[in-house]
């Protein structure tokens, strides 16, 4: 059993805006959180390379890129997955991001499902943190991410 999150919410686009929003977007209305840094230092400008095998990455002021992971599924307008990986991540440990788009009506469904914390080691890289604590912030982390996501895509 692995240790997951799921959070959704609707938008007012079609799936193709909604997913083209999300992946084209998403150094507009991305929002750094201190507990799931992807960089060791202060935040950057997030990117995706499209496509299967793109990259999700951050680019610092100083010009320096991070990846924080790869795409693993790219189908516009219904689903998108990539690793995730956080800067106080041991180097070989990743985590699974998947975003699925459904048509409801005039409007999108976007849902995020985080899963693969229960590979995360104690110490710095869960915070201290217990599981159900931990999942519980950063099950909160992404409901404001979707929020700003909403009013980007809209």
């Amino acid at each position: 059993m692995t240790s997951k999150v799921f959070v959704s919410l609707r938008v007012k686009a079609t799936p193709e805006r909604a997913f083209s929003a999300f992946v084209e977007e998403i150094g507009a209305w991305w929002r750094p959180n201190g507990l799931f840094q992807t960089t060791p230092r202060a935040p950057g400008l997030l990117a995706f390379e499209p496509g299967e095998g793109g990259r999700l990455t951050e680019t610092l002021a100083n010009g320096k890129v991070f990846e924080i992971g790869r795409i693993t599924a790219w189908d516009p307008a219904a689903r998108l997955e990539f690793t995730w990986r956080q800067a106080n991540f041991p180097l070989e440990l990743h985590t699974v991001v998947e975003v699925r788009f459904e048509a409801v009506g005039d409007e999108t469904r976007v849902s995020v499902e985080h899963r693969g914390f229960d590979q995360v080691p104690a110490g710095a890289a869960r915070h201290g943190f217990p599981d159900e604590a931990l999942l519980m912030r950063l099950a909160e982390w992404w409901r404001d991410l979707l929020a700003s996501y909403r009013d980007r895509s809209a």
